[in-house]
């Protein structure tokens, strides 16, 4: 090997190592952050409503997840679990110590604490599952609401509930619980403020406008395909009326005798 590729070669296996062990930073930290009982919400602003999808990873070591509860925070009233076809879900209510003023002005004596899915069949540690709730959000933004989460399996169980202190890292905690910050409007004014609500309350509205906009969009797109189409068809029809056209037969020239 001639001595001035060396240091070409040293230069790519050198590059290869750097984006090998990127690589697998990368992947330990996707594994680490799966590992955990999470939640992800399609939104997160004061007094919405909000669907928080709850992943469950593996089970306890390398034992089946067999039921998981989920206990709502004191804030939150209710919670409308959505149906999952591999599991049965039940609603835990609980009496409160003295009745509850709601922002309507209707007194409540008793909440949902928990919500309970329980597995048809365990869910293999090797599989993950998501698991629906739809929630009222307090009004309050600034709050972050924790969802401590206990995940039952064949043979074990792993208790997600750990609080972070003031200033901690909720990563660094063995088995944090499931939190979710609650995050203030963005409409400023009264009409944005009330377009948000309308679409909060309801989303079968936001749908069928979304069907009507993509519909409106499909028609606006075929009429300009077919209008492209009719230049394409009228240009060739032009084009060959000019190639069928007959060719004029030049005069003969006076005194001239025709030709054979």
């Amino acid at each position: 090997m001639k001595s001035s590729s060396i240091p070409v070669l040293r230069r790519t296996l050198t590059a290869t190592a750097v984006a090998g062990g990127t690589a697998a930073l990368m992947l330990a930290g996707i594994s680490g952050a799966s590992a955990h009982v999470g939640v992800t919400p399609d939104k997160t602003t004061a007094n919405s409503y909000a669907l928080l999808t709850f992943g469950i990873p593996h089970g306890c070591e390398e034992s089946g997840t067999t039921k998981v509860t989920i206990t709502l925070p004191a804030e939150l009233n209710d919670a409308q679990p959505t149906v999952n076809p591999n599991w049965t879900v039940q609603k835990v209510t609980e009496q409160l110590a003295e009745p509850k003023k709601l922002a309507d002005g209707t007194s409540i004596t008793k909440r949902t604490s928990k919500i309970v899915y329980t597995a048809k069949a365990p869910l293999e540690p090797e599989l993950r599952d998501a698991l629906v709730l739809s929630v009222k959000l307090p009004d309050v933004a600034g709050k972050t609401l924790y969802f401590p989460t206990l995940q039952n399996c064949e043979v074990g169980q792993t208790d997600w509930s750990q609080l972070p202190a003031d200033g901690q890292d909720p990563h660094s905690l063995k088995a944090p619980a499931p939190s979710v910050a609650v995050t203030a409007a963005a409409a400023a004014d009264g009409h944005s403020a009330h377009a948000a609500s309308a679409s909060d309350t309801a989303p079968e509205t936001v749908q069928a406008a979304a069907v009507t906009n993509d519909g409106a969009e499909a028609r606006s797109w075929a009429g300009l395909v077919a209008g492209v189409g009719g230049l394409a068809l009228g240009g060739l029809a032009f084009a060959r009326s000019r190639n069928n056209k007959p060719v004029p037969v030049p005069a003969s020239a006076p005194g001239s005798a025709p030709k054979d």
